[in-house]
């Protein structure tokens, strides 16, 4: 239905005369004069009630959509919404967005009306900012996985194999082959943290010559085919890197590779050690390189869109958990010292000194409280109780920004993944519909936003159906 006239000019006998047009919206319908549009003379409804009329009618196609002469309406598909935040512009001097209304989307809507975007507010300018972020990202994204899924023409020879290697090693996504290995990796590391742990069980231990408890040789022989596997990986994955230096450095290569070293090193020791060292000596050793064997455990993140998700998290998590370190540290201080103030008087203290008492402080501000140390006067006891409520205190406050901060990250990181898959399923369907290839997604970030920010007419977008809804629908449907 059409909307009604509506109008904010001022009242008097000159406003009547002054020239006007009555612009249509969508179907809602607006009055503006000259004096206030000539605020912004470079606008697109400033050149139109500034325009000779009768207008020319390719003058009339460029300025706007279509012209009632007999009404004296200017029609414009655009979005009805998005027109109410740019007539603001006119009486405020700033525009703000709406919520609701998709700030990519609403640029172009700027862009149309001949609005320049310094006009935009700043908080406004922050949004729009962080969805152009987002959407640079599901465009990394995008060309990460065509990268992974596609071969490069240019590639010959052991290049080409070391592409396909790579694929296979670290893309679990991009082949049935590569997701089986991926999970045979996980199911081997599985089993070898079993194994290390069951190979403790002194009922399951065998006594050698010198009578001494020994793992199991089952057990080794699992534990030796769990180290071939990650030994073979961990090759094929540094062969196939494109960057060697860069891939031994990676912190997650570091893991695999102190996973897997411990191992030779003790059946070096073993083999030759006793020849070069105390037979004592080597077995100390071989103790603390075993003991290393624990870090083939983070080799679970790995695979664990989980366990990334939480590192991640953390990281951007730094200032509240240095928050929370700082209130510890200093209660711990406070309280430790108070302690052994309190304490010094009584024959069988317990708090030697401040340096000792900080253990005390530590388990009590926790709330884990193991009774080994304890106050013994009054005032000690009172301090305790303080210590332990500011305890409860200093870690509940940065708590809930931490677990927001894994929230927002979480569920960014499942729309990147979702928005990048549509997106690649769009360009298949293109693909297909064309009937050609479309290998130049390979290419730079701006080749790949270019779908994400095609032109639309009204706001709300025109598309083939066939197509489903692209990137920016889905950006405006979240915002």
């Amino acid at each position: 239905m059409w909307g009604t006239y509506r109008s904010r000019f001022r009242s008097g006998s000159g406003g009547s005369e002054e020239p006007q047009i009555v612009v249509n919206i969508g179907g809602l319908k607006d009055v503006f004069h000259r004096d206030v549009l000539n605020r912004f003379p470079d606008t697109r409804l400033a050149e139109l009630v500034n325009s000779a009329f009768p207008l020319p009618t390719e003058d009339i196609s460029s300025l706007c959509d279509d012209y009632d002469p007999e009404k004296g309406e200017f029609y414009f598909d655009r979005d009805p919404d998005a027109f109410k935040c740019i007539s603001e512009l006119y009486y405020y001097g700033e525009i703000h967005v709406k919520r609701g209304i998709c700030p990519i989307c609403f640029m172009k809507e700027m862009d149309f009306w001949k609005i320049d975007s310094d006009l935009l507010d700043e908080c406004c300018k922050s949004n729009l900012k962080d969805v152009e972020d987002e959407l640079e990202e599901i465009a990394e994204k995008v060309k990460t996985i065509l990268v992974d899924r596609e071969v490069d023409p240019g590639a010959i020879g052991w290049q080409r194999v070391e592409k396909c290697l790579w694929r296979l090693m670290e893309k679990p996504d991009s082949s049935v082959p590569a997701h089986v290995i991926a999970i045979l990796s996980f199911v081997f590391i599985l089993i070898s943290s079993v194994v290390m742990c069951v190979s403790t069980i002194p009922d399951l231990q065998v006594e050698d010559e010198d009578g001494n408890l020994v793992d199991n040789p089952t057990l080794e022989c699992i534990e030796t085919v769990c180290i071939g596997w990650f030994t073979i990986e961990y090759v094929l994955r540094l062969i196939a890197s494109p960057n060697k230096v860069k891939f031994m450095l990676a912190f997650m290569n570091v893991v695999d590779f102190m996973a897997i070293m411990p191992f030779f090193v003790v059946l070096l020791l073993t083999t030759l050690g006793a020849g070069v060292m105390e037979l004592a000596n080597v077995q100390q050793a071989v103790q603390a390189l075993r003991i290393m064997r624990i870090a083939r455990i983070f080799k679970l993140a790995r695979h664990s869109a989980g366990l990334q998700t939480l590192t991640s998290a953390l990281k951007s998590s730094l200032k509240e958990l240095g928050l929370l370190l700082m209130y510890m540290g200093v209660g711990v201080f406070l309280f430790s010292a108070l302690g052994y103030t309190m304490e010094q008087s009584h024959p069988e203290t317990l708090f030697t000194s401040i340096p000792q008492s900080f253990w005390w402080a530590v388990i009590t501000m926790t709330t884990v409280g193991y009774g080994d140390v304890y106050p013994k006067t009054t005032l000690g006891r009172c301090n305790a109780a303080i210590s332990f409520l500011c305890g409860v205190i200093a870690i509940a406050l940065p708590i809930h920004p931490i677990i927001n901060n894994f929230v927002l990250f979480y569920n960014k990181q499942q729309v990147l993944e979702t928005a990048a898959k549509h997106e690649i399923e769009l360009m298949a369907l293109r693909s297909d519909q064309d009937g050609t290839t479309h290998t130049h997604v390979c290419g730079d970030k701006n080749t790949l936003m270019a779908p994400l920010k095609s032109p639309r007419r009204g706001g709300v977008g025109t598309r083939n159906p066939d197509m489903g809804e692209s990137l920016e629908d889905m950006a405006e449907t979240k915002h």
